[in-house]
């Protein structure tokens, strides 16, 4: 049986994904507040043991800024989703953290003040989707993931767009 230094992964970076994963449980359960230390644990390490465009730093500081949002640290949640703008430029991923800032964005503004900038992401998040050339089950589950956000926002055509295609690539597969 293979041990974890015989697949030369570091044990630091498997901690931090220990991190990761409870404080996302957390985080889901409501619990931002006892969230927020232990992904502080995940990003000191993943900081210092990852590449800075490393895509596990990008999948941390999303999921990190969304228990920020809840504990209403706003200015906080948006440095970290810049971060992973900046590590996910050209993957799907930066679409969903579009979507992100677009809800960061109403939760801090309101919808009415928020609208001009949730359209804004909504728009690049959409563009990312339409541009992007492999449409495999990956694409199919970020179109599944992506689609409520549209609707949410009164996308409905487009949020049923997105549904279709995810279910027409399931169904290929």
């Amino acid at each position: 049986m293979a041990t974890i230094k015989d697949m030369q992964i570091d044990n630091q970076v498997c901690s931090a994904s220990t991190y990761l994963n409870v404080a996302t449980v957390y985080k889901s359960f409501g619990m931002a507040d006892e969230a927020l230390p232990v992904f502080e644990k995940a990003k000191a390490i993943y900081e210092s043991s990852l590449e800075k465009n490393d895509t596990r730093l990008a999948g941390l500081y999303n999921n990190m800024a969304l228990a920020l949002v809840d504990v209403g640290r706003f200015s906080d949640a948006y440095e970290l989703y810049d971060k992973a703008l900046e590590i996910t430029k050209g993957s799907l991923e930066n679409a969903i953290t579009h979507l992100n800032i677009a809800s960061a964005t109403e939760a801090e503004l309101g919808l009415e003040m928020a609208d001009n900038q949730i359209q804004q992401r909504l728009e690049m998040a959409r563009t990312i989707l339409e541009n992007y050339e492999k449409r495999d089950g990956y694409y199919a589950f970020v179109c599944e993931k992506c689609a409520s956000v549209f609707g949410y926002y009164g996308h409905f055509l487009y949020e049923q767009e997105l549904t279709e295609r995810a279910r027409r690539i399931y169904e290929g597969n």
